[in-house]
Order: structure tokens, then C-alpha cells, then sequence
């Protein structure tokens, strides 16, 4: 049994499609959350920032975005600040955001979600863009 595979996804988005078609070729059918319609709520968000070793700050997304309409830049903004801004605009959040038993990812550029998986590609994956990624087993899972 393989465990469960969550992506928070934009479909208007190459990378994320890329990469959920890139979980979807190693044989894994995910929970596909399209954040936009259905976005995470702040502790969830905040979590995802802590299980990713990083500040809030990175998750976020400043092209196409109220990001500096909004101030977001200011670095003295705190993160309940932050998540109030996510809340209100969910496009603030960058993506795609995968989530595994071995972690939590922003899979930018969409191949990173490799390391999450248990499979590798069995054969090589073109990217939307042509670029073509042979395959290529995912590291072993720590403790077994």
C-alpha cells in the first residue's frame, strides 16, 4: 500500500500540472486539492511551513498576485499577518504544494516531487515545455 499523496494545485499553472502529472506517472493517483477553490486553512498553511523547515514567507507568491499591492514585502510583518493576507487571497500561495509521509514540498521546479515519492519514472517524462527527465529512483526511505 502506498501512502497517501496530496497536491494542492492550479491547474492554470505549468509547473503544477507538470508535477501531478509527474505523481500520477510513477503510478501514484493523489488527492489533487485545487487550493483556489478550496484553500488550506491557516494552521494547516502554518504547518506546512514548519514541516518544511522554512518561514511562511516562502510559501507565498509575488507574480500574478496582490503581493505588492498588498505590502507583503515588508519583512516586519508578522506571520498571522501573513496567513490574514492568505486567507483573504488565496492566489497568494505559491505552488504546487505536495505533501507525503516523507514530507512537505513546494515543488518548484515540479521534478522535487521525485524526492517525496516512494517510485521513481519508469520512463522518461516530458515536461510541458520539452524538456524530457529520464528515470530516476526516489532516494530510500529512511528507517527502512
Amino acid at each position: 500500500m502506498k501512502d497517501q499523496v496530496t497536491i494542492y494545485h492550479n491547474p492554470k499553472c505549468g509547473t503544477s500540472r507538470n508535477t501531478l502529472a509527474m505523481i500520477r506517472a510513477t503510478g501514484i493517483e493523489p488527492v489533487v486539492v485545487e487550493y483556489l477553490k478550496n484553500p488550506p486553512g491557516r494552521a494547516e498553511l502554518a504547518g506546512f511551513a514548519a514541516r518544511m523547515g522554512v518561514p511562511l514567507r516562502d510559501l507565498l507568491r509575488r507574480k500574478g498576485t496582490p503581493f505588492d499591492e498588498l505590502g507583503l514585502d515588508d519583512p516586519g510583518l508578522s506571520d498571522d499577518i501573513l496567513l490574514d493576507a492568505v486567507a483573504a487571497h488565496p492566489i497568494l500561495i505559491n505552488r504546487p504544494i505536495v505533501v507525503t509521509a516523507r514530507g512537505v514540498r513546494l515543488c518548484r521546479p515540479s521534478e522535487l516531487v521525485l524526492d517525496l515519492l516512494d517510485g521513481g519514472l519508469a520512463e522518461d517524462f516530458v515536461k510541458e515545455d520539452g524538456q524530457t527527465l529520464s528515470p530516476r529512483r526516489a532516494p530510500p526511505r529512511a528507517g527502512g
